[in-house]
């Protein structure tokens, strides 16, 4: 990422109608780099460039929020060496960016569970939230060791244990604190998705925040996604109308 990004939005789009809140799944990295005759960790490193032109361009066009699926909980169940070489280049990617994060006012959230993580993932999840806790522009959101329907069972824990404790009565329960008690509490929902590599589906991403998401889906992989990528992504939610569920 460039170490000085520019904040303004190109003519072709108008502030109002730009998404306040994108949501991204990075897909086909491994895939990539077989078709380059690759070891698939190389894709992996590959995306993370791709990553860097993402939140470049977010700043660009001054999104508000980010959130990017970079590490399923059901990753863990990839071979061994995949898995180190994917926490191996996070840990790169933050110990070399955050500076740069910070210079450029981007606050970085950490949304997943923290259940059995090992400690030096742990201080950096720590160090990224801390060391960007003030800034105000853009909110780039990782969903690390993240599931959708571990998210919402937390939350219906959560919710559950309030209402045994006396805390909380059931008749207030209403969708609204149903969302706060989630990962992304305090985060408006996705105005849209995004998903490389030609699959069309969510992979347990997002579920209950993307009822109304519009969708985008590229048959691109993600280390070729660039400005035209992003470009193309913009153009095409622009182009939707959203309802909601009532008449246009």
């Amino acid at each position: 990422m460039d170490s000085a990004l520019a904040n303004s939005t190109p003519l072709e789009f108008t502030p109002d109608q730009l998404p306040a809140h994108i949501g991204v799944i990075m897909d086909g990295n491994g895939r990539w780099a077989q078709a380059r005759g690759k070891h698939r960790t190389e894709g992996h490193r590959a995306g993370v460039e791709a990553l860097r032109r993402l939140i470049t361009c977010a700043v660009e066009f001054d999104i508000k929020y980010l959130t990017i699926f970079s590490f399923s909980s059901e990753n863990w169940q990839r071979p061994a060496d995949e898995v180190n070489t994917i926490l191996g280049l996070m840990k790169k990617f933050v110990a070399s960016d955050i500076g740069t994060f910070v210079k450029n006012n981007i606050r970085v959230r950490i949304l997943g569970s923290r259940e059995g993580l090992n400690n030096s993932v742990l201080k950096m999840i720590d160090d990224a939230e801390v060391r960007t806790l003030h800034c105000t522009g853009l909110q780039l959101n990782v969903a690390f060791n993240y599931g959708a329907r571990t998210e919402i069972l937390d939350a219906a824990k959560s919710i559950a244990a309030r209402v045994a404790s006396g805390e909380l009565e059931i008749g207030n329960i209403d969708e609204s604190l149903f969302s706060q008690s989630l990962y992304t509490a305090e985060l408006p929902d996705p105005d849209v998705i995004f998903r490389t590599s030609g699959e069309q589906r969510l992979s347990n991403f997002l579920l209950w925040q993307a009822a109304y998401s519009e969708f985008v889906f590229s048959d691109e992989f993600w280390p070729d996604f660039d400005r035209t990528s992003f470009l193309r992504l913009i153009d095409a939610y622009v182009g939707r109308t959203r309802r909601f569920g009532c008449v246009g």
